[in-house]
């Protein structure tokens, strides 16, 4: 099996790409950080459990606290929180299908196959991205 061979210096798609992967990585914590501090600042301490506290961590959606005692609702479903979910999604699908492109090309020589799989990935990053901003904005 032939090396890969090395990227040149400068900006380039592997340089954004890996830059993009440890900021979105730190966007990401960011955003379970807003997600716990503003499920127990509305009181989820008194009326979840962790699970479903952990639930609107990763994914803000009323639907989530549905099942448990919170009486205001209202304060869940705002247009900010959506945003939220928006940006997750796209962070976490983006982050994730960035580090299986880059496993892939690692074990792949520069052929018609390695091309195929990373059209074949942005595909996939492409429905994800449509499909999961559909299920946020009409949930």
């Amino acid at each position: 099996m032939k090396a890969r061979t090395v990227p040149q210096r400068g900006f380039n798609l592997d340089y954004l790409m890996w830059l993009f992967t440890r900021l979105s990585a730190l966007t990401m914590y960011l955003f379970a950080i807003i997600g716990i501090s503003a499920a127990l600042l509305m009181g989820a301490r008194e009326q979840m459990n962790l699970e479903a506290l952990l639930r609107w961590t990763f994914m803000p959606n009323p639907s989530h606290v549905a099942t448990t005692d919170v009486v205001d609702l209202d304060a869940w479903g705002g247009a900010f929180w959506q945003i939220i979910a928006i940006l997750f999604v796209f962070f976490a699908g983006t982050h994730g299908l960035n580090g299986l492109r880059v496993v892939t090309e690692d074990y792949l020589n520069p052929t018609w196959l390695r091309v195929m799989l990373r059209g074949l990935i942005f595909l996939v990053w492409l429905f994800m991205i449509i499909v999961g901003i559909y299920v946020i904005v009409t949930s």
